[in-house]
């Protein structure tokens, strides 16, 4: 726990794909002087290697997904640990689907950030399939290429239901701008006094 005994915000920032959980990342933790941690960029050059090892580009193929998960949680989890040890407000970027799920997932990564002197709070980043789909083609980066194959599975297949575990949800429809004000104010409305 920090010197002065009062929680560190933990924000932990979640939505389906493409629903701008890096790009409000970056400016949520340049708005709280926080350390920034995005599963994606924390993991990459590792995940790239079994990616390689493997055969697929998509993070969400389980032949990708399933040897990498824990690692890749484990990775985020213990940065922020790190940082809430050093006295650091922490942001995390990553999809928690297991944690907005199931909530021992949940108390279990919430119990770990509370003891490191960290207060947790998921924010659920909703968005449009429709959105998602066009988001990801603007986007065009090869990990997505499977995702547009077959964009009516693809929507079928997405996971678009609010977190099943304490949250706040934000509309991410919108601009980049009007979701990061939102966050903001969801942010530290709920932040520890």
């Amino acid at each position: 726990m920090p010197s002065n005994d009062i929680p560190l915000p933990v924000v932990l920032l979640t939505g389906p794909p493409a629903s701008g959980k890096s790009t409000v990342g970056m400016a949520l933790a340049r708005h709280l002087r926080a350390a920034l941690v995005d599963q994606d960029t924390a993991t990459a050059p590792l995940t790239a290697v079994v990616a390689q090892l493997v055969g697929v580009d998509d993070l969400d193929d389980q032949r990708l997904a399933g040897p990498t998960r824990a690692a890749r949680y484990e990775t985020v989890a213990a940065l922020a640990e790190d940082n809430l040890r050093a006295g650091t407000p922490v942001v995390l970027v990553a999809p928690f689907t297991a944690e907005r799920r199931d909530v021992l997932a949940w108390d279990a990564l919430g119990g770990r950030l509370r003891a490191a002197g960290g207060s947790p709070l998921l924010v659920w980043l909703r968005v449009d399939p429709a959105v998602v789909v066009q988001r990801l083609r603007v986007r065009g980066e090869p990990r997505d290429a499977a995702k547009l194959t077959d964009v009516t599975a693809f929507i079928q297949a997405l996971d678009v239901a609010g977190p099943a575990v304490p949250h706040v949800a934000v509309d991410a429809g919108g601009s980049v701008e009007d979701t990061v004000r939102d966050v903001i104010r969801e942010v530290v409305s709920a932040l520890p006094r």
